[in-house]
């Protein structure tokens, strides 16, 4: 951890990170427990949360909740503060894989599509904060999720620019209930 109590993943000795994203780690209150939404890699289909790389001209966390949109159909407001990070290793069709060390900043889920740009590549689906800890395979990411569930944040500090979020006239619905693992 580091001195402001983020979790703060190092790469193992003598390797380096060679690349950086940012990731949002969407979540909402069931009662008084915390649910992460997690959605399928594209590629192996394993349980991840949304990331990219950084957007020239938005902040980090701007950047997180476009991809939280891009990826997950998530409208809601995300905090300006990271939770920490976590690495894995970013594979590539015709390359060996590379380090990536990956910022997360929570961001509370207010709606999701039905409509958005990746709804055909990935699935999505509510967990507990507990059993989404589990799905994930990154240790420091399942520290963040665990972190998130014990002390859900508050209201963010300030809301990424409006930029960042999806356009209003698209297809939102309330958060269903009923997909919760």
């Amino acid at each position: 951890m580091s001195s402001q109590g983020q979790i703060v993943a190092d790469p193992a000795p003598g390797i380096e990170a060679e690349h950086h994203q940012v990731a949002a780690l969407c979540w909402r209150l069931h009662g008084r427990h915390a649910e992460v939404l997690l959605i399928t890699s594209r590629d192996t289909g394993r349980w991840i949360v949304p990331k990219g790389w950084p957007m020239e001209g938005k902040t980090a966390a701007a950047t997180a909740a476009q991809e939280a949109w891009e990826e997950a159909g998530v409208k809601g407001a995300v905090a300006e503060q990271s939770l920490g990070s976590f690495v894995y290793p970013k594979t590539y069709r015709d390359a060996d894989p590379r380090i990536c060390m990956v910022e997360v900043f929570p961001l509370r889920v207010e709606e999701l599509a039905h409509r958005y740009p990746e709804r055909r590549q990935r699935r999505r689906k509510w967990f507990a904060a507990a059993k989404a800890a589990r799905k994930v395979a990154e240790p420091e990411l399942r520290a963040l999720i665990l972190s998130l569930a014990e002390t859900p944040p508050g209201p963010p500090q300030a809301p990424a620019p409006a930029e960042a979020l999806p356009d209003p006239a698209l297809d939102l619905a309330p958060l269903p209930s009923d997909q919760t693992a």
